[in-house]
């Protein structure tokens, strides 16, 4: 089936993009970045010795996806946890800068930010390569009274969004539990660990990755595509979706459909979706964060789940050709559009 679509109609959506509220309840990461230039092999032990250039970092995980609604123009609320330190304050005070709705993020005392520090090392004039990621990550659980003030959160601004994003990293601040009490108009999400955990939680639409797939059912599919329809069928009826995306990477993504009798019943078979750019990206930390998030805000603009699967794509494939965590905004977004209609003329 032709997965081609209107351009001028995805303009017409971004162009709404700006008139429309989605909440973020998930796990909030903080990335960091350390870069050094590679000043010798060290006596002591075979491992280089960098000397520090500079460290940088941005929010990641919800925190990332958050970030990219806010460059693309929506009202964001956000909700989720943060620890009383220095990553949860940055964190904090990144989005203060940015005006999106901090009230439902906790900031949760004697608990530590999820952290991932990615270790960068190169020459003057080469390209940096990361030669180690170190994670900082909680000791235990979110106390009982934050995970309560989250779900009663998210509950009350639910109701206020076009749409709830979940970002599950498996650091307890969007359960199925709290997932299944939304009295929401659409729900989407990205969980990192445990997809089929959300089967009865109420889940609208679900975009994740092909090895999270593979995960979810304890198998592999490799280049066997035959495989990967029938596994994408298999999770709309598993989870009871209305859609499916699952990103393959440079291989593009596969949107499933399902219609009031099922997907394969409905005539509406999976469509696929080639790539838009580079098939050798720059850097895919952070991409599955701002596909969601882009998915996300275009159906709650308006589009098909057709539509807001090429908005998406279109919107990865930016977002791999920059360094570190990054963002896609309206502009570029727009630009890439009407690049894309002009080639096509």
């Amino acid at each position: 089936m032709d997965a081609s679509v209107d351009l001028t109609r995805l303009l017409d959506i971004v162009g709404a993009f700006a008139r429309q509220t989605i909440c973020v309840v998930g796990d909030f990461v903080l990335d960091e970045f350390v870069s050094g230039e590679i000043s010798r092999v060290s006596r002591e032990a075979p491992v280089l010795i960098l000397r520090h250039r500079r460290s940088e970092t941005y929010p990641g995980g919800a925190a990332n996806a958050v970030n990219n609604l806010a460059d693309l123009g929506a009202r964001v609320l956000a909700i989720g946890a943060v620890g009383n330190d220095e990553a949860g304050r940055g964190l904090i005070a990144y989005f203060r800068r940015k005006r999106v709705n901090v009230a439902g993020i906790a900031r949760v005392r004697n608990w530590t930010t999820p952290t991932k520090t990615r270790y960068l090392a190169g020459w003057t004039h080469t390209t940096e390569q990361q030669v180690l990621r170190v994670d900082r990550e909680p000791a235990g659980e979110l106390p009982p009274r934050v995970q309560q003030a989250i779900a009663r959160k998210t509950r009350q601004l639910a109701r206020r969004a076009g749409a709830v994003l979940v970002s599950d990293y498996g650091l307890g601040a969007a359960p199925p539990s709290l997932v299944s009490k939304l009295n929401a108009k659409r729900v989407t999400l990205d969980s990192r660990y445990r997809l089929l955990d959300y089967r009865e939680a109420g889940v609208t639409a679900a975009t994740p990755n092909e090895p999270e797939l593979e995960s979810a059912y304890r198998t592999r599919i490799g280049t066997d595509a035959a495989q990967l329809e029938q596994l994408g069928e298999r999770t709309l009826g598993d989870m009871g979706l209305e859609a499916l995306v699952v990103t393959r990477g440079k291989d593009g993504m596969v949107v499933f459909e399902r219609g009031s009798e099922g997907a394969r019943e409905s005539g509406v078979p999976p469509r696929h979706i080639s790539i838009y750019g580079s098939d050798a990206p720059v850097d895919v930390t952070g991409a599955g964060d701002t596909v969601i998030a882009v998915f996300t805000l275009s159906l709650a603009a308006g589009a098909s789940y057709l539509e807001a699967a090429h908005l998406a794509n279109y919107a990865g494939g930016i977002v791999v050709m920059k360094r570190r965590t990054a963002t896609v905004t309206r502009a570029e977004l727009e630009a890439a559009l009407r690049r894309e209609a002009t080639a096509q003329r």
